[in-house]
Formats: structure tokens, C-alpha cells, sequence
């Protein structure tokens, strides 16, 4: 070797190319995005207006995949679910509801109330009457929760049932425009991706989704 010379820096010989550099940075983002959204939490929209007014339609919402790992569903949760067996022939897109009834409930509607296990639930939450995507009207003024919003061969819940093991009965909060659990049955556990915690969007009602405590 000439004595001029001098000899390459190990760092030097490692060194990538930084095009390659970002490819893998990329990649890896993708791949821990991928992950996160499949195990643990994604983002939803809100097409429809069958949970106003606690959730607008174009609300954006984390929806926390991961929780039910670790605790059951519970009543008044908001959760996310596929379709099932009764809805597949009609839809593709996934559902939005909160839990009325849990394993072994015994759900019946009477007088435009909801009852479970013989006593009746007051939730606070079910839109108003005469406004339902107002937030503050519905603390003075609930919709009733009827059967007769169903269609006259899907009413479901037009007699006193009994949540089975692994199934949730769920309604959305807009009572009047919902068809849910009322008209079409259960939903099995396995059907539920997982439960609505934090509204990341519009930037005006960022933050966590109901006002507690649920239930008066």
C-alpha cells in the first residue's frame, strides 16, 4: 500500500445508500402501521346519523381494538362491530352501536322504556324528540324506544328476551332512525372489532366520546 494512501473507514464501507435508507424506514413505518391498526386501535367515520347526537355524522373516532383482551363488553359502550349472519345479506360495511344488553340480560321494551332484568334503564343518552343531533336538548327531552321503527317482519325485541352467552343487544342513541337490535337480533362477540373511545375529529369536540356517568 502506498504510504500516501490511506486505509477506508469501517464506518465509511457500512455506510448506505440513504435511498435505501428511507425505503426501509418506510417500510417499517408501514409494517408497525399495519400492526397497530390490525391489533390494537383504527380510525372510523360516522356515515349515518342512527347514534346522533352523541356522535355527528363525519365524526372521526379512535376505536380501541385491543381492550376487549382484557374486560368484557359492558352496557353503555359504544362499539364497533361486522355485520352479522341477519345483516350480511343486505350489508358489507361495519356497524356502530352501544350496548343496551350483556350475557344474560333480560331485555323488553315497554312504554317506550327500555328494561333489563325488570328494571328500567335511564340513559341519558338517547337523542331528543324534537332535535335529535342536539346534545343539550336530549337531557330535557328523550325519544321513546319503540318496536314499531322496524319493519312488520323484523321486530325482534317485540317480546322479552334474553341476551345469550357470548352475544351484546345494541342500540344506537337515535332511537327514531336506528335499525339495530331491535329489528334484527344479537351480536356475537366475535363479531366485534372493537369499542369507540376518543373523537380525534372536528377539532371542536376532540376528546372522549360520552358524558359520565351514563346512566342516572
Amino acid at each position: 500500500m502506498n504510504k500516501e494512501e490511506k486505509p477506508v473507514n469501517k464506518e465509511e464501507q457500512n455506510e448506505e445508500n440513504p435511498w435505501i435508507e428511507s425505503i426501509k424506514t418506510i417500510g417499517l413505518s408501514v409494517i408497525l402501521a399495519i400492526g397497530i391498526r390490525q391489533f390494537v386501535a383504527e380510525a372510523r367515520y360516522i356515515p349515518s346519523g342512527s347514534m346522533l347526537p352523541t356522535l355527528q355524522i363525519n365524526d372521526r373516532l379512535i376505536i380501541d381494538k385491543l381492550g376487549y383482551k382484557f374486560r368484557e363488553p359492558q352496557r353503555g359502550d359504544i362499539v364497533v362491530f361486522n355485520p352479522t349472519n341477519e345483516l350480511k345479506t343486505q350489508y358489507k360495511d361495519a356497524f356502530i352501536k352501544r350496548i343496551v344488553g350483556v350475557p344474560g340480560d333480560r331485555v323488553e321494551l315497554k312504554n317506550g322504556k327500555v328494561y333489563v332484568n325488570d328494571k328500567i334503564v335511564e340513559e341519558t343518552y338517547v337523542a331528543s324528540d324534537l332535535n335529535p343531533a342536539e346534545l343539550e336538548a336530549r337531557k330535557v327531552n328523550h325519544q321513546k324506544t319503540r318496536i314499531d321503527v322496524c319493519p312488520p317482519d323484523k321486530r325482534f325485541l317485540s317480546q322479552p328476551v334474553t341476551v345469550p352467552p357470548d352475544s351484546y343487544l345494541v342500540m344506537g342513541d337515535n332511537r327514531n332512525h336506528s335499525y339495530d337490535g331491535r329489528c334484527w337480533g344479537f351480536v356475537p362477540y366475535e363479531n366485534i372489532i372493537g369499542r369507540a373511545i376518543f373523537r380525534f375529529w372536528p377539532l371542536n369536540t376532540i376528546g372522549n366520546i360520552d358524558e359520565l356517568p351514563l346512566y342516572k
